[in-house]
């Protein structure tokens, strides 16, 4: 029988998420009950129409705070980025342990974002994991690959994150990329065998119900286009707001002409998607209430799925399967074709989303374009394009803007993310744009050191537009901690280092 959580409680779970009762939704979901859920309910249902009820004293009789990490660290401002990021990798660092809350238990060491953020993140990890990398923290990058490999085996997929309420989904595919670097690091291929189990898992849980798919038609994951080809989307198994934004989620779904249900689903597919959110997902860039996310073919994500299915078959390869590495290999041969004939916009010349519902190429310049080059399937010509486009719509004072349209979400202008300074400089790298690789790279660097020498932290993500502001957005204020930059800062810095050689 599962786990009863909090946000099962059918009363007093929505009474104080809609009632404000804490500014971030997430801080509820997150706090670990001190009596029986069902009696503490049943307390609520006596309680609540007595006069001198109050929620706030309520919710502290009957639970405990999620645990606030390292409130008094403050950066050594003496010392460099550099070296203030190696004394943060244990700040962030939370070892194995059990609670009675909605975390999801981990056999072994890993790093969390910070901030709000008290838990392991997938995508973020692999960010992660490169700076981790370049301090020679084996370990802990083992170890973590080790925690991914364990949800794999446990539940089938990777969750967004290890929390309960966050099982229902999963995020961008980069394990077969961890397990790659892992292998890297240690010069033995033999990773690839040890992993394979769970990378099939992965694959697996993303092609879940291909066979039933038909023609210009969707099911869970898969998208099989008009011509018969497969592709995927971002979803989400449950079709209800999201337990951690349940205010904005129901307030959102109010104002909207769509089916609550449905904007749901598209809402919930956004956060697996790890844009959450950006007009990319929209059918009006300025108006949240278009979202569509699941009728979108997103560039990113079967680029990174070719990349898993490449993965697979190297690692059948290792094991010398050869019928299973060449099949592998044709899957990811498939994908890359159909990547190129849909998400390759020749108006715009570049890499672009697609709307399979109604089969018209999304036109909106994002940095997700970028993930073809970083995964090397565009040709030489596209590349040189996207090199040209990159650098006049995207390259900003402080490095790469995430897209060319404001429209108040935190996956918008005027905001730079760590990942996608990584996947750009690659990308770009790849095809040999070394030039506009470096000064995207250079800027952004300048600008986390300008914002650490202000404030003494690393941030989520930054105004790379008006270097004077801070990033905003979103549906949380801004956190600093944070590993994926910090795991960025000292990829690109070694990188650059080894051009200069």
């Amino acid at each position: 029988m599962d786990k009863k959580e909090i946000y099962d409680l059918p009363e007093l779970f929505p009474a104080v998420q809609l009632n404000a009762v804490f500014e971030d939704c997430k801080t509820f979901v997150d706090c670990i009950p001190k009596f029986d859920l069902d009696e503490i309910e049943e307390q609520y249902l006596l309680q609540k129409g007595q006069p001198e009820f109050n929620y706030e004293t309520f919710i502290q009789q009957n639970f405990t705070m999620p645990p606030v990490y390292a409130s008094t660290y403050e950066s050594n401002l003496e010392k460099s980025v550099e070296e203030n990021i190696r004394s943060l990798w244990d700040i962030l660092t939370r070892e194995p342990a059990a609670e009675d809350s909605s975390l999801l238990p981990l056999p072994y060491t890993y790093i969390v974002p910070g901030g709000r953020f008290r838990e392991i993140y997938y995508w973020d990890s692999y960010f992660t994991m490169l700076g981790l990398k370049e301090h020679g923290r084996t370990d802990l990058v083992e170890s973590m690959v080790n925690n991914f490999a364990y949800l794999l085996r446990t539940y089938g997929h990777i969750p967004n994150g290890n929390r309960r309420y966050y099982l229902s989904r999963s995020q961008p595919p980069f394990f077969a990329l961890m397990v790659s670097l892992l292998a890297e690091i240690q010069q033995d291929e033999s990773v690839f065998e040890k992993y394979l189990p769970e990378l099939i898992f992965e694959h697996n849980f993303w092609q879940k119900d291909a066979d039933s798919t038909k023609a210009g038609t969707a099911s869970s994951r898969v998208i099989q286009m008009k011509d018969g080809e497969f592709l995927n989307r971002y979803f989400d198994d449950s079709i209800s707001p999201r337990q951690e934004s349940y205010a904005q989620d129901v307030e959102l779904a109010k104002e909207s002409n769509q089916e609550p249900e449905k904007i749901y689903s598209h809402l919930r597919a956004g956060a697996e998607s790890g844009w959450d959110f950006s007009s990319r997902w929209f059918q009006d860039p300025q108006d949240f209430h278009t979202i569509h996310t699941t009728d979108i073919v997103p560039v990113d994500l079967n680029c990174l799925l070719y990349t898993l299915e490449q993965t697979i078959a190297k690692a059948y390869g290792c094991i010398v399967n050869i019928s299973e590495s060449e099949r592998f290999s044709t899957l990811a041969g498939k994908r890359k074709d159909a990547i190129l004939k849909y998400c390759w916009n020749e108006s715009v010349n570049f890499f672009c989303d697609y709307d399979f519902t109604s089969n018209t190429q999304k036109n909106n310049i994002t940095a997700a374009g970028l993930f073809p080059l970083f995964v090397s399937i565009a040709s030489q010509d596209q590349g040189m394009r996207v090199a040209f486009v990159t650098e006049n719509n995207l390259l900003r004072p402080g490095g790469i803007v995430t897209t060319t349209n404001t429209s108040g979400q935190q996956w918008d202008a005027p905001n730079g993310w760590a990942p996608l300074q990584w996947v750009t400089y690659k990308g770009l790298m790849n095809y040999g744009f070394k030039a506009i690789a470096t000064t995207a790279a250079e800027r952004w660097l300048l600008l986390n050191e300008k914002v650490f020498r202000q404030t003494g932290k690393l941030m989520e993500k930054y105004n790379v537009e008006d270097l004077d502001k801070p990033a905003g957005g979103g549906e949380y204020a801004g956190q600093d901690g944070f590993g994926w930059t910090n795991g960025i800062y000292m990829a690109l810095k070694a990188a650059l280092g080894q051009q200069g050689k």
